[in-house]
């Protein structure tokens, strides 16, 4: 592992030697490099699949139906994600068109990655008949899970940093300070300023990869509650999510070096896109839960909850319905019995009394 770098944070006295290169080998005079950002990706969308797998047998959905999902998914992921990353940095890889497919190097987009995503589980729920949105739900948990853990990628290869801090957590590293000294003319430009630092002098910056990372996770513990014990309809955890994950986002992002304020806004296009995520979901999310509130209903395709805890409110409406005809009925019953032992007991009185 000849690539690596020592990174450093404020708080703690001691450097740690971070590798970038997870092996690298020779096979049949192939040269083959694993980085640790792929592996730590490939890692957090394995335990990502592994979540929505079992999400999916509890939610007593097709796993063949699923993991066709989860093939073209990926796929169009991918797609997305690298496109979506290009197309943002079209001044550099005009100049460097073979560089776009060195996807080991990184340069993924979530939000491309989530939009190619998205369009392949939309086809493929049109054709194998699979509840779209109960499939949304059960990804967005899973969505945090992998982007929490896939953001130590960036940690291994010391990017996604943000701006100068004191803090004690703030981190430094040779690669961040050559990043920053390489790219200070065109950082002052957008009037980011920010000082590289040195061995003898570091300027710590924000890691924003933890940020983003612990935010993640946090909210996968807060939709898996939320999935538990208050959802209420189909697509209500991916609203959640989207609340979540915008909101977060977009405070991560003003820390960032990689994104450029808009001229009259100081906001960043990637901050836009996730304020604007976070309120159409949040407003979205209000008007069902209102809406559930007044005709609520049981959960459209595959119930959440487990068939001997849970009985649709309409089932409940029909059984409460039953019991009282069944119990005007014995009411009847009993009244009928009543009047016949009145009435035989009168006619047999009227024939003693003949008798006599």
């Amino acid at each position: 592992m000849s690539d690596y770098t020592v990174v450093y944070f404020k708080g703690i006295s001691r450097g740690f030697s971070v590798a970038s290169e997870l092996a690298n080998f020779s096979f049949f005079g192939l040269q083959i490099s694993i980085k640790w950002y792929g592996a730590i990706i490939a890692f957090g969308f394995l335990l990502a699949v592994l979540l929505g797998g079992r999400g999916a047998y509890k939610w007593k959905m097709s796993l063949d139906k699923m993991i066709d999902v989860l093939i073209y998914g990926t796929i169009l992921g991918i797609i997305g994600a690298r496109l979506y990353y290009v197309f943002a940095n079209w001044s550099y890889y005009k100049e460097n068109l073979s560089e776009i497919f060195k996807v080991y190097e990184g340069g993924l987009a979530i939000y491309g990655g989530l939009i190619g995503g998205l369009i392949a589980a939309f086809l493929v729920c049109k054709v194998r008949k699979l509840n779209f949105l109960n499939l949304l739900d059960l990804c967005a948990m899973s969505f945090l899970v992998g982007q929490g853990i896939g953001r130590w990628g960036n940690f291994t290869n010391q990017e996604v940093f943000g701006t100068n801090t004191n803090l004690p957590w703030g981190m430094w590293s040779q690669k961040t300070a050559d990043f920053i000294s390489s790219n200070q003319a065109d950082l002052a430009a957008k009037g980011i300023m920010v000082n590289a630092g040195t061995v003898l002098n570091k300027a710590y910056v924000h890691p924003t990869f933890l940020y983003e990372s612990l935010w993640c996770l946090l909210g996968f513990a807060v939709l898996y509650i939320i999935c538990q014990k208050y959802r209420k309809f189909s697509g209500q955890i991916i609203l959640c999510y989207g609340v979540w994950y915008g909101a977060g986002r977009a405070i991560i992002e003003s820390f960032r070096l990689d994104g450029i304020p808009l001229d009259g806004i100081g906001l960043t296009l990637n901050q836009i896109r996730s304020i604007s995520l976070a309120v159409i979901c949040a407003v979205l999310l209000v008007v069902l839960l209102k809406k559930y509130k007044k005709h609520p209903k049981p959960i459209d395709g595959i119930d959440f909850f487990s068939e001997e805890n849970f009985v649709p409110i309409g089932a409940k409406k029909a059984k409460a319905a039953a019991g009282t005809k069944v119990a005007e009925k014995a009411e009847t019953a009993e009244a009928a019995a009543t009047e016949t032992d009145t009435a035989d007991k009168t006619e047999t009185a009227a024939e003693d009394s003949q008798k006599e």
